[in-house]
């Protein structure tokens, strides 16, 4: 046993130099870990957030300006006022999001009560915008026109009152779901490019026939590539949190980073031993990117990480039970966003487990099988 222990140690160390000569791959884990995180989290608003808007004002009347003056940033950007032979023009070429139309007589008609009609056009190319916006953009325009019939603006009271309680994320922060989240994806998908890597470039460079000459085994050198690559990606996925999530992002972690890295730990087991399968079917890095590409974005897109899974058909909910990434998205989100303990996630470390060994054990046998062929 301490002999297997040592060859496994010493091929991991190999696989950590071999790495360390590698310059785009640290330069990959540098970004993805660091800047790739930020980005996600500030960039990418889910919320309506300087949407281009202009009107056409033909009107011309004190309620037309007032509408006017109710949109401005951060939701929208500052509106303008076009004519109507604009619209058509600004909108085939994508610079107005919202084109709202105000009629003449607009006013006289409002204050007559004829109820008059108001034109919203909008570019419904710009789905998560357009149907946002759309909404917001009539709340507003009914808003502003009550309060200016009234003189007050204000609603009748509801028959119930309704209290709303956000809880974990009570701002709805969504650099906070951002973040994190983001930092699941990169786990994923840096625990297949590093260990699948390690393995092709052994292949390309012609030291794994130096390994077969060597007393040691297809599973000690299974279990290195396991080790070292995912250690690399713990570190990694630890310093970002600590650093870049809690750190500059200023997002609070309820609950245990240890109990999360543990989690991390099983599920970088199942994930490198499969990215080792997929590297024995792939002949060479190109083959083996695209093979990520097509394991990657149903693991991503189907595991809970994007929406939530009981939205999905029952077949896909079914199928993603055996994908670690269904339970790793599930371990994240209950210990990071609500403060879980080893009592509510330990079916997920079970089944994390569970799949890692029977990955593992189905990755060694192909293994063999390639070496064997190599020998022949």
């Amino acid at each position: 046993m301490m002999a297997h222990a040592a060859n496994i140690y010493r091929l991991g160390i190999k696989e950590l130099w071999s790495l360390a000569r590698d310059p785009v791959m640290l330069v990959l884990i540098a970004y993805t870990f660091t800047f790739s995180i930020y980005v996600s989290a500030t960039a990418m608003k889910e919320t309506l957030n300087k949407a281009p808007i202009v009107f056409v004002d033909e009107d011309g009347s004190p309620l037309s300006a007032k509408i006017v003056s109710a949109f401005y940033p951060p939701r929208f950007k500052m509106p303008e006022i076009i004519s109507l032979a604009g619209v058509d023009p600004g909108m085939d070429v994508g610079s107005y999001t919202f084109v709202l139309d105000i009629p003449p007589d607009f006013q006289r008609d409002v204050m007559a009560g004829r109820a008059p009609s108001i034109q919203l056009n909008v570019d419904a190319t710009r789905m998560s915008q357009a149907f946002t916006g759309s909404s917001y953009i009539q709340q507003m325009v009914m808003g502003e026109i009550a309060e200016f019939v009234h003189g007050f603006r204000g609603s009748p009271a509801p028959p119930v009152d309704l209290v709303l309680r956000a809880r974990f994320n009570p701002n709805l922060e969504e650099s906070w779901f951002g973040a994190l989240m983001e930092i699941i994806n990169n786990v994923t998908m840096l625990s297949i490019v590093l260990t699948g890597a390690a393995l092709i470039r052994e292949r390309e460079h012609g030291t794994i026939e130096h390994l077969l000459v060597m007393p040691v085994t297809p599973s000690e050198i299974m279990l290195a590539k396991v080790w070292s690559m995912g250690l690399v990606v713990l570190f990694s996925a630890a310093f970002a949190l600590l650093f870049v999530v809690k750190g500059v992002l200023r997002v609070p972690i309820e609950g245990s980073v240890a109990l999360f890295l543990a989690g991390t730990s099983l599920h970088l087991f199942a994930t490198n031993s499969m990215a080792i399968f997929m590297a024995t079917l792939a002949r060479s890095m190109p083959q083996f990117g695209m093979l990520a590409v097509l394991i990657l974005m149903p693991l991503q897109l189907l595991s809970g990480n994007a929406t939530p899974r009981e939205s999905m058909p029952q077949l896909v909910q079914d199928v993603m039970l055996l994908s670690p990434t269904t339970h790793f998205v599930a371990i994240g989100q209950a210990i990071l966003f609500r403060g879980a303990g080893l009592g509510v996630v330990w079916p997920e470390f079970l089944a994390l487990a569970v799949i890692g060994a029977i990955f593992f054990a189905v990755s060694l046998n192909r293994f063999r099988k390639t070496i064997s062929q190599m020998n022949g």
